[in-house]
């Protein structure tokens, strides 16, 4: 007999920019459960460290909570240093055993650095400066870099514009956006 799954939550995207020496990270609110959207102002973007880091979060949203305070928790034992609390995160993420079955992204950064932290392990420093995670990460992703190559918006401004454009391809992306900046 085959059990019938509980649906998660699933459906982000997250949205980081790094441009004309600013920061802008934004999200959209959707929160969806299956087939249906069940929130759609929620916030996937904090501030930590004093508001020196910013950090996003794709995946489940207790995940979420529990991936923040843990990752501030590094920030606070390395005294900032994002590079160092991140390696440190991602290595507790892939061992620990109940860490490592989140099905979760963070994407962090701070004036130096963004990076992309996943369960197995992953940890990446893009080259371009910009990088989207979640469902419609690839198309905000896409859209972002046309935007920074071909246009002269800012880094908020970019971060807006190619979530707009993620939202109208992908299903599990709204425009009730979130954005911070740094």
């Amino acid at each position: 007999m085959r059990r019938a799954q509980t649906p998660r939550p699933h459906g982000t995207t997250v949205l980081a920019v790094r441009h004309g020496g600013r920061l802008a990270m934004a999200a959209d609110g959707q929160v969806t459960f299956g087939q249906t959207a069940m929130k759609h102002q929620a916030r996937k973007l904090r501030r930590l460290h004093g508001d020196a880091v910013l950090a996003g979060f794709a995946g489940g949203a207790s995940d979420a909570f529990a991936l923040f305070e843990r990752f501030e928790g590094k920030l606070k034992e390395y005294r900032g240093n994002l590079q160092r609390a991140a390696v440190e995160m991602a290595k507790d993420w892939r061992t620990d055993r109940v860490l490592r079955r989140l099905e979760a992204m963070l994407v962090v950064a701070d004036t130096e650095h963004l990076l992309v932290l996943s369960g197995t392990g992953d940890l990446i420093e893009p080259d371009d400066g910009v990088v989207g995670i979640g469902s419609g990460g690839p198309y905000a992703m896409a859209a972002a870099r046309a935007l920074v190559r071909h246009s002269s918006l800012t880094a908020r401004e970019i971060a807006i514009e190619a979530l707009k454009i993620a939202a109208s391809l992908c299903i599990y992306t709204n425009e009730e956006l979130s954005i911070e900046e740094i």
